[in-house]
């Protein structure tokens, strides 16, 4: 009498805990990920063969769309609301604490002193291009000064990085009257943010540069 034949079984894999992993994985991922916030003005910044990065802290940012239109951010909330009273107080503009705590949330100045309360009633989804950004017609008209003024008081005794983003087309007169609102405030250390590209080959700062990996 013959051994009963035992039944083969295929092995199988348990993809349970695989997947268990996989869903884990892609949650933390996604609750992680933090992403880049929309500019709420456009700025294609002209390219440089450069390496220095620009900084990322202690920034307070001048930008000059294509129109001309001149922008002021500041990244540190404490800093910006302490700015944002001492300009009010020296373009002589009445403004609420509540209207200041609403300027110091708001991602930029996009105004003149003239509609600093009506900026200040507006989402910050509304700050953009489409406001006329700060009044910098002339030497006679150059609300930059008073800003930047503010902006160098508040920072007084601590690092203070200043730069200059402007458009490829931006117009020069409007960058000329904030490079003269910057010199009136005797602020001669600024940053021009460009879009770096590489070396071109075969110019003396290529062949400098491969003679220094050698």
């Amino acid at each position: 009498m013959g051994r009963p034949a035992i039944a083969k079984k295929q092995p199988t894999v348990d993809m349970t805990a695989m997947c268990d992993v996989a869903f884990l994985l892609l949650s933390f991922f996604i609750l992680a990920t933090k992403l880049k916030p929309q500019e709420s003005v456009t700025i294609a910044t002209p390219s440089s063969v450069s390496k220095q990065e620009a900084p990322s802290k202690d920034l307070v940012v001048i930008s000059i769309n294509p129109a001309g239109k001149v922008f002021f951010s500041v990244q540190e909330a404490e800093k910006k609301k302490a700015m944002i009273e001492d300009a009010a107080k020296l373009a002589n503009v009445n403004l609420s604490p509540d209207e200041v705590d609403k300027l110091t949330k708001q991602s930029m100045i996009a105004v003149p002193f003239a509609q600093l309360k009506q900026q200040a009633a507006m989402n910050d989804k509304e700050i953009g291009d489409k406001l006329p950004g700060i009044d910098v017609q002339d030497s006679a008209h150059n609300e930059m000064r008073t800003w930047l003024r503010a902006a160098n008081d508040a920072y007084f005794g601590t690092k203070m990085n200043l730069l200059i983003k402007g458009d490829n087309v931006a117009k020069y007169p409007q960058f000329r009257e904030v490079i003269d609102a910057l010199k009136a405030n005797e602020l001669f250390q600024f940053q021009l943010v460009t879009n770096p590209e590489a070396v071109p080959t075969g110019t003396l700062l290529w062949e400098s540069e491969n003679e220094r990996k050698k």
